[in-house]
């Protein structure tokens, strides 16, 4: 059995497991649990009632948070239309890159960026690139808004801070909200945003309580329960 660090017990210690608090105090209690050192990302995390095993129950995307996320993201730009990188530029994507010079920065290993946005066009190749992008999470998806016409927006919104969820097989989804140093204030409101996004990609299929749990946690914290409205 692994060994319980004393910092895990102290923060689990300050958390009563049996409790549901309101979003702001589950908030503000997570953070006082944290231990860590470094500025801990903030997590939402759900216990959805879905059938993942059914793909209109499998819930994908991103989400603009309206205060960041606090993370700072490296944005590679590709596609063979030249006004597009233009805009990408302009919108502060760190590479902007043509159909060669994307293959021979995938070829290389060179991932020095953390998420790909690309136009259509580079679909074709981007996929014999797949078994290298998929397994990093780096390959760019139209429900994450990474596959798109329009680079310019795209950079944008992944530059001012926007969160990806997707649900896993038990049905969790777990959604950066910010850092463990932003105000509680903006966690809150950041929280807010993809808790009525979550309410509202319920799927009609569902029967009975869609959300069966919530907690909110740093990144090394204990969970805290929220309440469910």
């Amino acid at each position: 059995m692994a060994k319980i660090s004393k910092n895990v017990k102290a923060s689990n210690a300050k958390v009563d497991s049996t409790q549901m608090l309101d979003l702001a105090a589950a908030i503000k209690l997570a953070k006082e649990a944290s231990y860590a050192k470094f500025d801990e990302s903030v997590e939402l995390v759900f216990n959805l009632n879905l059938d993942t095993r059914k793909a209109d129950q499998q819930l994908r995307g991103s989400v603009s948070l309206p205060n960041g996320t606090g993370k700072s993201i490296r944005v590679l730009a590709a596609s063979d239309d030249v006004k597009q990188l233009e805009a990408a530029k302009e919108a502060g994507a760190d590479i902007a890159v043509d159909p060669q010079e994307l293959t021979a920065i995938l070829k290389k290993g060179e991932f020095e960026f953390d998420v790909i946005v690309a136009t259509p066009k580079m679909m074709m190749t981007l996929g014999k690139f797949g078994k290298v992008l998929g397994p990093k999470g780096l390959m760019p998806n139209p429900k994450t808004g990474t596959v798109t016409p329009n680079l310019g927006k795209a950079v944008t919104d992944l530059k001012a801070g926007k969160a990806n969820y997707r649900t896993d097989k038990q049905g969790n989804v777990h959604t950066m909200i910010g850092k463990k140093s932003f105000e509680d204030a903006k966690l809150v409101e950041n929280a807010e945003t993809v808790l009525e996004l979550i309410k509202k990609l319920k799927p009609s299929v569902v029967k009975g309580a869609y959300i069966q749990n919530i907690v909110v946690k740093t990144s090394m914290g204990a969970s805290v329960k929220v309440k469910i409205d």
